[in-house]
């Protein structure tokens, strides 16, 4: 059985920094590609930021392009967000999901999901 489990949310000021991670289990977890999309109440679920099997290729959403950083560790099975700068229009749900092969920016075509982690930023 898949499992990805977020932690590291919580509420930060405006300004600060939070890093998420993802611990998988249950697939092969080099052989995916990993991302993370955020959903605020009321709104789509959408992309923040992906990497590829390898680490060597990274995306990420423009609203979030050069304050947050994704990276994995393989070996640990674990993928991370960064989030500098943050901004209170940050404040989401933060979704970390799997992709065999597919779009790393398409939600619809992630393969396994956790249930999320809550980043709150205040102003």
């Amino acid at each position: 059985q898949v499992q990805l489990v977020e932690s590291g949310g919580g509420l930060v000021q405006a300004g600060g920094s939070l890093r998420l991670s993802c611990a998988a289990s249950g697939l092969l977890f080099s052989t995916y590609g990993m991302g993370w999309f955020r959903q605020a109440p009321g709104q789509e679920r959408v992309f923040v930021a992906a990497i590829i099997w390898s680490g060597s290729n990274t995306y990420y959403g423009d609203s979030v392009k050069g304050r947050f950083t994704i990276s994995r560790d393989n070996a640990n099975s674990t993928v991370y967000l960064r989030m500098n700068s943050l901004k209170p229009a940050d404040t989401a749900v933060y979704y970390c999901a799997a992709v065999l092969a597919g779009r790393p920016r398409a939600a619809h075509e992630y393969d396994h999901w956790g249930q999320g982690t809550q980043v709150t930023v205040s102003s």
